[in-house]
């Protein structure tokens, strides 16, 4: 009987998509046995500051990737938006299952719309993307760094602390939080990957490789392809403020784009259409029209 360990992190979060996942493989492959690896890792421990200058969201692979690598583990479950688009050598990413709800969503004490925060309004994230994106739209807001797990997050919003936190769709759905009202993307445009998971593995594991083959979502790849290819040419990090969502439809994927200044004051965006053979192509061109039009320096003020 085949036997595969899944490294997750320890979050309820991570807790969930990892099991997740060992169910979604146990039922392609009855008799599966699978184990749960729970590790802590850097971007875990460091709750007190941003990312970005300390390694940016890789901080919470890294630990998983030297699990692989060490045979501590046959895969490691990430959310997609935390992988960073250059992958290391010796790994890949061979699964990425069906994409849930990549939007992000505002929980807040005063109403659902972003025009119901009074002016002034503390509003918790340590994401650069939706900080710059806050910004944008509501210039009056105070931005306040906030991380650790979801029920952290949402405790700083019920006890006054903050007027409002921003969450993904996602992560509220799976675990079953029912508050938090989307974002439209007019707003508040996803991150690269935002909804998706990311199964990783050391390259040229061909049994557990085959075995994630099965559990592989094809729009949900080539979704992931375009955002990807457009983050990977732009040279950003995970941590830049940078978002880019890819819709797939009919044989067609649609990508919009956007980068912005951390404080919201400068926003550039573009979007484009392709068939989906030519999703990492259509991610190319539009990260070297961003580029042409000065998208360098927003990013290089915060990498």
């Amino acid at each position: 009987m085949m036997k595969v360990v899944i490294a997750t992190r320890r979050s309820p979060l991570a807790l969930w998509q990892a099991r997740w996942v060992a169910a979604a493989l146990q039922e392609v492959r009855p008799g599966l046995a699978v184990e749960l690896l729970e590790l802590s890792t850097r971007g875990d421990e460091l709750l007190d500051r941003r990312l970005a200058p300390l390694g940016g969201k890789g901080l919470f692979i890294k630990t998983l990737e030297n699990a692989l690598d060490s045979g501590r583990a046959d895969l490691a479950v990430h959310s997609l938006k935390d992988v960073p688009a250059e992958m290391p050598s010796g790994f890949e990413l061979a699964a990425i299952p069906r994409r849930a709800d990549p939007r992000d969503a505002l929980v807040s004490r005063h109403g659902p719309a972003l025009a119901d925060l009074p002016r002034g309004a503390r509003v918790g994230t340590a994401s650069l993307r939706r900080q710059a994106q806050l910004l944008a739209a509501r210039p009056d807001l105070r931005i306040e760094t906030v991380r650790g797990s979801v029920q952290t997050r949402l405790g700083k919003t019920d006890s006054g602390e903050l007027d409002a936190v921003i969450l993904a769709m996602a992560g509220l759905s799976r675990l079953e939080i029912d508050r938090g009202s989307p974002l439209p993307a007019e707003t508040m445009l996803p991150a690269s990957g935002q909804g998706a998971l990311g199964i990783e593995i050391r390259s040229g594991n061909a049994p557990v490789a085959d075995l994630l083959k099965e559990i592989e979502d094809a729009d949900a790849r080539i979704a992931a392809r375009a955002e990807r290819a457009f983050c990977k040419a732009l040279g950003a990090s995970c941590a830049a403020p940078v978002a880019a969502h890819a819709r797939v439809e009919d044989g067609a994927v649609e990508l919009k784009v956007r980068v912005l200044a951390s404080d919201g004051s400068k926003v550039l965006e573009s979007a484009g259409s392709v068939s989906a053979d030519a999703a990492e192509e259509l991610g190319r061109e539009l990260a070297a029209d961003m580029l042409a039009r000065g998208a360098g320096p927003l990013i290089s003020a915060v990498d």
